[in-house]
Order: structure tokens, then sequence, then C-alpha cells
């Protein structure tokens, strides 16, 4: 029996503001996940707060409350002594696996660190918040902090061996998996109640993701832009995803287009919803200029959608051969290739067979057996 002190501050903080993102999600389905294992015995640890209600419930014990992040990576990172507090934890677990970026200094106890991608190394200007170098300094020094780091595409193993300046050895590709939900048939009063509620039309493309800089829904909108207006009333830009960071040109954009029926922004779709929208769709346009993985195009393969997306990065090795790829700077060609998915039914039944079984390649289960098994190869060493 393994005993592993889980990280769970990201999650905790989704689940506080009314939905987990990318990392928060990866952090509950691994929860539940090696909650079903008998080899594995978690200790729950989140900082800053309390260990969400939620967490406790799947797994049914007692987690542990660290102080706030931030001064605890700068004394650490300042001085070379752990983390404070982190002695009530490592006195309970034999490994301390840090799933959220929220990495500590727990010496001697073995560390894995989950980090999905170097992109606030690469592009800070893509991210939020103030004091960016400094924060990408201690990020820097916390990932070195780790025995082992689980990384989620070979270009994020890349990007962040050239960014930290972690070996190669020392980083482990898991990619993540689809949750069986999106797999799911939907019936067709279902479908009615969604497409009543949202009113959608018959035809549309959705673009899905938060609106922040490298999501690239500006170029999105200017690919549809360059259709005749009559075919993007006919099939609309339906946009799904909350206003982030650095976003008031697509905001602008979105209002533009609005009043000609060209352009839908949803907002916030509740998961609930989220697959009959989704599965509503003619196609997805996921035209992101960085992803670490790009799990929304496995979720609309699983959901049997046509996809168009971006042919760099992480992208090509999560899609295969399974979608239109383009590059998302060039807006005449994603424009060409919108047009061609809508257009060309064979084309779009191909993409969708093709998506479907990539899609049944990655899942949850091996994503956490492949993750036990760094854990042991760490405890070996």
């Amino acid at each position: 029996m393994i005993r592993v002190g889980f990280g769970v501050t990201a999650l905790g903080k989704g689940l506080a503001g009314g939905g987990s993102d990318g990392i928060g999600n990866y952090t509950l389905e691994m929860l539940r996940q090696f909650g079903v294992r008998d080899d594995l015995s978690l200790v729950p640890f989140a900082f800053g707060q309390a260990v969400a209600a939620e967490v406790l419930s799947e797994l049914g014990g007692a987690g542990i409350t660290l102080g706030r992040y931030p001064l605890n990576a700068a004394w650490s990172a300042a001085t070379g002594f752990n983390f404070f507090g982190i002695t009530r934890l490592n006195q309970k677990v034999d490994l301390i696996h840090a799933t959220d970026h929220y990495v500590p200094k727990c010496s001697p106890v073995p560390l894995v660190a989950t980090l999905m991608d170097a992109i606030p190394l690469s592009h800070p200007h893509w991210s939020r918040g103030n004091h960016r170098g400094l924060k990408n300094a201690l990020w820097i020094r916390a990932a070195n902090w780790a025995d082992q780091i689980v990384t989620i595409s070979e270009y994020s193993k890349l990007e962040l061996a050239k960014w930290t300046g972690i070996s190669l050895n020392k980083i482990s590709v898991i990619p993540l998996g689809v949750d069986k939900r999106w797999f799911r048939e939907v019936p067709a009063a279902e479908f009615a109640q969604v497409r009543a509620r949202y009113a959608l039309p018959e035809r549309f493309f959705i673009s899905v993701g938060t609106l922040q800089p490298r999501k690239n829904i500006e170029g999105a909108i200017l690919a549809h832009r360059s259709m005749p207006l009559a075919e993007r009333q006919r099939v609309p830009l339906v946009i799904v995803g909350r206003a982030g960071w650095k976003c008031e040109a697509v905001l602008k954009m979105i209002d533009e287009d609005t009043s000609s029926g060209a352009v839908r922004w949803l907002q916030h779709v509740p998961e609930a919803d989220l697959l009959a929208v989704v599965k509503s769709a003619s196609a997805l346009v996921f035209a992101s200029l960085a992803e670490g993985f790009g799990l929304p195009v496995l979720e609309a393969f699983a959901a049997q959608v046509p996809v168009v997306t971006s042919n760099t990065t992480s992208l090509p090795e999560v899609t295969g051969d399974a979608a239109l790829t383009v590059n998302p700077l060039d807006v005449a060609a994603l424009s060409a290739a919108m047009t061609r998915v809508i257009g060309d039914e064979a084309l779009a039944n191909d993409l969708k067979q093709r998506g479907l079984l990539r899609a049944q390649s990655f899942n949850w289960q091996a994503c956490a057996a492949a993750t036990v098994g760094v854990y042991r190869e760490v405890l070996t060493h």
C-alpha cells in the first residue's frame, strides 16, 4: 500500500468558484480512479484553504490544510528549507503528488509533480496577473524540487525541459483520458430541451474555451467572417466559455457580430448541458495557438463531432489523422477548412468515425495506472 499525499488546491478553488478548469478536472479524475484501487491510500492536502468537502466525500477520510502557497514557495526558494508545516504531511505519507502546479519543498519525502505545460514560461504575455517574472522564477525553482515530473504530451515534455532545465529522463509523458460521459448517446427529448434552452440553430460551428489570448477566438471569428454573410447566418459561430483575461478585443468582435446573428456567445454552459450542446454542432473550431494537450478536441471526437483545429504544439499528437488541421494564424486556411467540413457530408462522416476511434484510445484508467507506475519507480530509486 502506497500512502500518497495528494494535492487538491486547484480542484478546491474550482469547486468553490462553480466549475473546475483542466487542472482541477484532471485532479478529480485521478481521485476517482485512485479511490477504487486497493494499492493506494490518499491523504489530500490543500494550500491556504480547507480540503473541499467534495474531495473528502470521494475518499472518506480527513485532509491536511497547509499555509499560503506563494509565501511558502518564496521562503523555500530563498532558504532551501522545507515548506512550513509540511512535516505534518510528510509523517503520514510515502510520497507526495502535486497534481496542480502547487509544488511543495518536502524533503526527504519523494515528490512527483504534474505540470501540464510550460506556456506561462514560453509565452508570459498570454498569462494573467501581475509579477509574472517573479512567479515564473518561483515556478521554475519549484519544478526542480520534484524527483519526477509527469506531463501530458511529448510537446510539453520538450518545452518543460527547455524552460526549466529539468533533464528529459526526469519527465514522464502520460496522456489525459476522455470522460465516458462524452461517449453517451443523447436522447431526442434531451436534445430538444437543450436546443430550446439555448435557442440553438439547426447547424452551427462551436468554439469551446475560456476567452483568453492563446485560445485564439479572434482567429475563429475572423475565419467565420471570411464566409458570405448568408452562410454565416445559416451556420453561425457559437462560443462557449467564460470571459477570462486580456479578452477585450474578443468581446468587442462578439458584440459586433451578434446583431447579425452570425455569432452567439453562450458564456458558461453547465456540465449537464454541455454534451448536448456540443453534439448539436456541425463542427468544433479549436484554433488554439498553444496547448499542452487539447482535451476539448478529444471530447468532440467522443461526441462524434467533426473537428477543425491547429497543426501546432501538442494538437497533432492528440488528433492523429482524425481532424482537419491548419496553421491557426492563417485565417484563410482556417476559413477554408470550416467551409469544407460543413459542405462535404462524406468528409464530415469520415471525421466523425476517425475521431470516435481516436477518442477511445485515451482513457483515465490507463492514465491512472501509468501514474502509479511513476510512483513505484520513484519509490524504488
